[in-house]
């Protein structure tokens, strides 16, 4: 176990389309001090129980689209997503790119 690299966590994206415990569960995320981006719905649902999240759309500065079919396509969101650590820093700072640790 010791030779496993592991991340610590300090963005989770979350978008789901059934909300059932999500809300218990970003609040947990929420109390370890990890920041919570969301979506459309989920994002509502996150605000509106009280925690502090960011809308996706405000993150990348592109509206979701299609009936919301096209939200998290953005190269802000699979940057972070995507992003090598120690590798990717120079052109995630270039372009504004945070790391996104979990994906929900």
């Amino acid at each position: 176990m010791s030779d496993l690299n592991l991340v610590k966590v300090r963005r989770a994206l979350i978008s789901v389309s059934d909300k059932a415990g999500i809300v218990d569960f970003a609040s947990a995320l929420d109390a370890m001090g990890i920041e919570l981006l969301s979506t459309g719905g989920t994002y509502r649902l996150l605000q509106e129980s009280g925690l502090q999240v960011t809308e996706v759309a405000d993150y990348t500065g592109f509206p979701e689209m299609m009936d919301g079919r096209v939200k998290t396509l953005h190269p802000r969101i699979h940057g972070g997503i995507l992003a090598r650590r120690g590798q990717d820093n120079a052109v995630m700072a270039e372009h504004g790119i945070q790391p996104i640790d979990m994906v929900v």
